[in-house]
């Protein structure tokens, strides 16, 4: 049975990324990513646990990495992977993620910007599909009947070979 590794983040640039050009003209950029969580202790006092994320970014998503700055909020997908070398005799190791998306969660420079992923703005099971997008920051107030009533009058029955909705 074949595994999976997937890592989704969701945080606050640690510092600027590190970018640099490769002797092919690759780039790679590494980036430190930390996310945060809240919780009680046993005496009943919450407590914040900081985790940091090493992140590998690779061709496109480095050229992306670019205009990034510290505190910027970003959404990362990608897979762990686990690297060796050796140094003054000792072998050492570095668990890391390499990157397959990169999108930008706020202004880049401000943290003011509600774009790059998709963030509700309303229950998404109460039949409204709010949301503000990356590029307008606007809201869609479609719901889910409107959609599918609308597919249903777009279909063609002229053309019995065609039942696709589109």
């Amino acid at each position: 049975m074949a595994g999976v590794n997937k890592v989704i983040l969701l945080g606050n640039l640690g510092q600027d990324p590190e970018v640099r050009t490769l002797e092919n003209g690759t780039k790679v950029a590494t980036i430190s990513i930390a996310t945060s969580e809240n919780f009680k202790d046993q005496s009943g006092e919450w407590q914040e646990r900081t985790e940091w994320h090493r992140i590998v970014l690779w061709r496109w998503h480095a050229e992306k990495a670019e205009k990034l700055k510290k505190g910027d909020k970003i959404y990362i997908e990608g897979k762990l992977a686990t690297r060796s070398w050796e140094q003054d005799g000792v072998k050492k190791y570095v668990t890391e993620v390499v990157a397959n998306d990169l999108q930008f969660t706020a202004k880049m420079g401000d943290g003011n910007y509600s774009g790059g992923v998709p963030m509700p703005t309303q229950d998404p099971y109460s039949g409204n599909t709010n949301t503000s997008t990356a590029a307008s920051n606007a809201t869609s107030t479609t719901s889910n009947t409107e959609v599918a009533s609308d597919l249903s009058s777009s279909t063609s029955s002229d053309n019995p070979e065609d039942d696709l909705p589109f």
